[in-house]
C-alpha cells in the first residue's frame, strides 16, 4: 500500500507547488482535483500535450497520480445541467485515459427534492451513471464514488441500493471510513462486503467528543468532526488489515479537513502515523 494526498487544499495554487512537497516529503501519490478551470487538471481541455506535462512532473518528483478526482453534485434537478454533469465526467474519464490512471472519482450526487436517498438513486442515478459507465468501460476506466454521507452514499443501505440498480462491474468506492464511523456504522464488516467494490481509499479520521454526545445527544451537531489519521477513533491497523485482506492493495489517499493542522503539518502528520501500517 502506499500514503498520497488529495491535491484539493492546494487547490490555488498550481500543480508543480504540491508536487514538490509531496515528492519532497515522501509520499507516493496524488489524488489530482480536477475540473473546469482547476488549477490541477483543467478537464475542460485536457490534451496529450497536458497529459505529457503531467506526468514529467510526476516522474520528476517520484509520484503518481492514484485517481482524477472531480467531486460534484451528480444528481441536479435540472436536466441542462445534468446533461453538463454527465459531459463533465466523460471529460475526467478522457483526461484519466491520456494519464495512464484507472480510477475517477466522484460524488453519488445529492437526493432531489420531494424524493428520499433511496428514489433519487433508483431514479436518478440510473440515468446519470450508466453513460458514463459505458463510455468508462471502453477505456478501461473505474468510476469511484466517495460515501460522503451527505450524498445518496450515506449508509450501506444506500451502497447496496446504488450498486443494486447500476451492477456495473467498474463502480464502485472510494472508500472513507470517516464518514461511517460517527454514523454507528461497521466500516470494518463494510470493507469485507464491499470489497470488490474498492477502487480507492480516503484516508480521513473522526474524533468523537463523547462528553458533548452524552449532553447534545446524536441528532444534534457538534460532538465529532474531521481529524487527520490518528488523532480519531479509526481503528488504522484493522481498518489497513481488512483493506489487504480483500486484495486492495492501492493508495491511503490523506484528505486534511482537520481545522487544528495547518496544511502541510496535517499532511505530515497523517503520513507519519500511518506509515507504521504500511
Amino acid at each position: 500500500m502506499e500514503i498520497g494526498i488529495l491535491t484539493a487544499p492546494f487547490g490555488g495554487e498550481p500543480l508543480e507547488v504540491v508536487a514538490a512537497f509531496a515528492g519532497e516529503h515522501g509520499f507516493a501519490a496524488l489524488e489530482v482535483a480536477s475540473g473546469p478551470g482547476s488549477k490541477h487538471i483543467d478537464i475542460t481541455n485536457f490534451t496529450q500535450a497536458d497529459a505529457e506535462r503531467v506526468l514529467e512532473l510526476m516522474e520528476r518528483r517520484a509520484l503518481r497520480i492514484s485517481s482524477v478526482a472531480m467531486y460534484t453534485n451528480t444528481t441536479p434537478a435540472d436536466p441542462q445541467e445534468r446533461a453538463k454533469v454527465i459531459d463533465l465526467l466523460k471529460k475526467a474519464v478522457d483526461a484519466a485515459q491520456l494519464l495512464g490512471v484507472e480510477v475517477v472519482c466522484t460524488l453519488g450526487g445529492m437526493p432531489l427534492p420531494g424524493k428520499d436517498k433511496f428514489k433519487t438513486i433508483q431514479e436518478d442515478c440510473t440515468q446519470v451513471f450508466p453513460p458514463v459507465l459505458d463510455y468508462a468501460g471502453e477505456r478501461g476506466i473505474k468510476i469511484a464514488l466517495e460515501n460522503w454521507y451527505a450524498t445518496n452514499m450515506q449508509g450501506l443501505e444506500h451502497w447496496k441500493c446504488m450498486f443494486d440498480a447500476i451492477p456495473h462491474e467498474n463502480f464502485g468506492l472510494n472508500f472513507d471510513p470517516s464518514h461511517l464511523i460517527w454514523q454507528g456504522i461497521d466500516y470494518i464488516a463494510a470493507v469485507h462486503h464491499f470489497g470488490k467494490r474498492i477502487f480507492h481509499t480516503h484516508a480521513k479520521d473522526t474524533e468523537i467528543r463523547e462528553d458533548k454526545l452524552r449532553w447534545l445527544g446524536n441528532q444534534a451537531h457538534g460532538w465529532w468532526r474531521y481529524v487527520i489519521p490518528g488523532f480519531g477513533a479509526v481503528r488504522w491497523g484493522e481498518y489497513i488489515g481488512a483493506l489487504r485482506a480483500v486484495g486492495y492493495d492501492g493508495v491511503l489517499s490523506i484528505e486534511h479537513e482537520d481545522s487544528a493542522f495547518g496544511r502541510e503539518e496535517g499532511f505530515l502528520a497523517g503520513k507519519r502515523y500511518l506509515s507504521q501500517f504500511v
